[in-house]
């Protein structure tokens, strides 16, 4: 019976233990967050999570942290067991409250890898009309960017042939991220009847499509598109890149969307002006910065701030979006749900489409009126990112201080 305690009391510390030891390793390093925003940190009885700036300290519960930042700079949080224990300081990056100018210009996007990024795999047949699978065991797989052959940076897949080429079926080394942790392999490429050496590897090098510009900041040059990021049509990953460009597009054709099927704006790219270079690709969206300002037709004076999650409200709203060539127009939407707590993905906002000239045009939300900014009370709230497949009048936001965080993170 004693030993029956024992093991019992023994295993209830472990598991508490666990449970703070949890807790702690979740807590971020680096914190970007917007003046006046509260910074809320999930706590268990005994860990105290304070803001340290001078006067800046809140009283903590103990469930929740409600630390509210004012004055932008850079701040430090100290978590800390029963005030006396240092357990951790989180660094705090306080963006100064933004304004900018919402868009909802449609324009084309050309994004190009860092290295060649691998979309599939297929046998190959040698000279002596034998299949083979180079890349069979090496552990590469779909999804994978090749970044260096044999040490030489492979920068696209021009670059690819002619190294894969050059081998004379020589065993080559390939050096490629997955997951984004690089790993290495060896493949010893195939000789073809055309005399031409291959891995079996299909490899794509760029992606193009057509979205919407979200909005502009002035003081930097600054702007964000689609509320969610570029991936791979193939893999279904995110497109790691090395440069991008934002380019004007002419609208051909518009496809209504109808429930269980999304429609669309199809556009051409062809012949168009350069907007700007694209820096970033990310889950929250695509950024960068305007070389070419009089594309966009900006209005400076529709400049407007950047609300704070705690001030966006159910109910009305509207969005601004491009259906037709140099034509943006605002349509109201309804804001049914909001997230406020979500940090993770880019379903911020449940809206829904009411206009009725939206309706007649599009069927509701259709691809490329992703990034459309929505607009609430005379502040930008946020960008349109998703439509439900059985409701093309239902979709998703993204709140606007994620997009600003994303644009102004240094990584």
């Amino acid at each position: 019976m004693k030993k029956f305690i024992k093991r019992t009391i023994l295993l209830s510390i472990i598991i508490i233990v666990y449970i703070y030891a949890l807790v702690i390793t979740n807590y971020p390093d680096n914190l970007i967050v917007m003046e006046g925003e509260s910074i809320n940190l999930k706590t268990i009885l005994g860990i105290n999570v304070n803001l340290i700036n001078e006067n800046d300290v809140v009283e903590v519960s103990s469930s929740d942290s409600q630390n509210k930042v004012s004055g932008s700079g850079t701040k430090k949080i100290s978590v800390s067991l029963f005030n006396d224990i240092t357990l951790k300081d989180i660094n705090v990056d306080v963006i100064p409250k933004t304004k900018v100018i919402p868009l909802g210009n449609i324009a084309g996007v050309k994004l190009y890898t860092n290295g060649v990024l691998v979309v599939g795999m297929s046998e190959i047949e040698g000279e002596d009309n034998k299949k083979y699978k180079p890349y069979e065991n090496t552990g590469i797989a779909e999804g994978d960017t090749i970044i260096a052959i044999n040490d030489k940076e492979i920068f696209d897949t021009e670059d690819l042939v002619e190294t894969v080429n050059n081998s004379q079926g020589n065993r080559l080394n390939i050096e490629y991220l997955h997951n984004n942790e690089t790993l290495e392999c060896s493949i010893t490429p195939i000789k073809t009847g055309s005399a031409e050496y291959k891995l079996g590897l299909w490899v794509r090098d760029s992606a193009a499509g057509v979205g919407t510009v979200t909005f502009y900041e002035p003081t930097t040059k600054s702007f964000g598109a689609l509320g969610h990021g570029i991936v791979d049509i193939d893999t279904s990953q995110l497109i790691d890149i090395a440069s991008g460009e934002f380019i004007t597009t002419k609208i051909l054709n518009i496809t209504k969307g109808e429930n269980g099927n999304p429609g669309r704006i199809q556009g051409t790219i062809d012949n168009q002006q350069t907007i700007g270079t694209i820096t970033k690709n990310t889950k929250f969206g695509i950024y960068g910065t305007v070389d070419n300002v009089s594309a966009l037709n900006i209005n400076a004076s529709n400049s407007m701030e950047v609300a704070l999650r705690d001030e966006i409200q159910l109910g009305k709203a509207y969005i601004i979006c491009t259906l037709e060539n140099g034509k943006t127009e605002k349509y109201e939407i309804e804001i049914e749900k909001i997230f406020k707590n979500n940090n993770s993905d880019n379903k911020s906002m449940k809206i829904r489409v009411t206009d009725q000239r939206l309706i007649d045009k599009t069927g509701g939300i259709i691809q490329g009126m992703s990034g459309s900014p929505i607009i609430q009370n005379g502040k930008f709230i946020g960008a349109v990112t998703h439509v439900l497949v059985n409701d093309s009048l239902e979709g998703y936001g993204v709140f606007g201080d994620i997009m600003i965080k994303q644009m102004k993170a240094t990584s």
